[in-house]
């Protein structure tokens, strides 16, 4: 099982020359177990609504699709994730990752992601 960040979601769906070898070798070998987190909805839609993510459609129905599509499965924001990520080093600034990291440490799961403040946090494997 494995959690992908937003960044690597949209690229799966669209252009996924982007990924990693390692990041694609990892997402076969786990097919039926990757995982977004429900933050990851908010970012496309919000990054959306203000422009600054452009994608064929709406963005909800985009995330929807991109989901089906690739046999992702969604882990839903609940209190404690959102309280851990209230409580991790102050590293990453963005609620989003910062929801993504908490997410993947309760779940024991890696994040696939390029992002280099993700992989400084304790605790946390990155695939990349």
């Amino acid at each position: 099982m494995i959690l992908l960040d937003t960044c690597v979601l949209i690229w799966l769906a669209d252009d996924q020359d982007k990924l990693s070898e390692p990041a694609r070798k990892a997402m076969r070998a786990n097919v039926g177990g990757l995982f977004v987190s429900s933050a990851t909805a908010f970012e496309i839609s919000l990054k959306w609504a203000i422009g600054r993510l452009k994608l064929p459609g709406d963005g909800e129905v985009w995330y929807r699709d991109a989901l089906r599509l690739h046999g992702l499965k969604e882990i839903p924001l609940d209190g404690r994730c959102a309280a851990l990520a209230g409580r991790l080093p102050f590293l990453h600034r963005d609620p989003c990752d910062r929801f993504i990291i908490a997410t993947a440490g309760i779940h024991r799961m890696p994040i696939v992601t390029p992002d280099p403040i993700i992989r400084r946090y304790p605790d946390v494997r990155v695939i990349w």
